[in-house]
């Protein structure tokens, strides 16, 4: 479970990462909304605990920013700022939680897992032109008819498709495979290996109205076909 952390209180930040890895998040931490956006922009995460008052660049604007290339990411705000305005501003902005400074860290905790099982649910099935997926049965289909797909190219397009219009790096696409750890060997071979699986998905998604785009030097993404 990725989780992003954009706090500014250095000694909070600190405390609640150590708590959260202790939980089994993996945590990446911004001390403000220029690195909050840069990360968001950069890597995929499954939920975001968000200060509505950070340097450079507010919470909110962070998060209004968001919700125009992802609607769907969970974000969890957590702030001092505890007025009726402040928590409607924060729910307006596309927040799907508020949580108000001092608190409890395993009420924190009970909310963030709260929130990914409400996101899982809605993603266990997602559709995109004539492709649709079922998560569950791990199973896709392109206008009605089943695609033979390898565990790796289920993975493949699992993660292309839950980020879609959003670039997944090949190093994504590694740690992916490998259960979210880095990916070993030789790097010149993964990255290979992800050349192969991605000319192969391309093949296989022919006539679902989708298309894999490379994005030269960054990666790959998955977006409806341009008409």
């Amino acid at each position: 479970m990725n989780l992003l952390l954009a706090e500014d209180d250095a000694i909070l930040a600190d405390a609640l990462c150590e708590q959260m890895r202790a939980c089994g998040f993996s945590v990446e931490h911004a001390p403000n909304g220029a690195v909050a956006q840069y990360l968001l922009a950069k890597q995929t995460f499954d939920v975001v605990v968000l200060d509505i008052g950070l340097p450079m660049v507010d919470g909110l604007e962070v998060l209004r920013q968001l919700r125009q290339t992802d609607a769907s990411l969970p974000v969890l705000i957590l702030t001092a700022l505890d007025s009726l305005e402040d928590r409607v501003a924060g729910l307006n902005a596309g927040a799907d939680d508020y949580l108000t400074k001092p608190f409890d860290f395993p009420e924190l905790e009970a909310r963030l897992r709260a929130l990914l099982r409400r996101s899982r649910a809605l993603k266990a099935s997602t559709e995109l032109g004539q492709l649709s997926m079922q998560r569950e049965t791990r199973s896709a289909q392109v206008r009605g008819d089943m695609l033979e797909l390898s565990p790796r190219e289920f993975d493949l397009l699992d993660l292309l498709l839950t980020h879609q219009g959003r670039v997944i790096t090949k190093e994504q696409i590694n740690q992916a495979w490998s259960g979210g750890a880095s990916a070993a060997g030789d790097g010149a071979g993964a990255n290979n290996a992800v050349e192969v699986y991605i000319h192969r998905l391309r093949r296989k998604l022919e006539g679902a109205q989708v298309a894999i785009r490379t994005v030269r030097g960054l990666g790959y993404l998955l977006e409806l076909e341009r008409a």
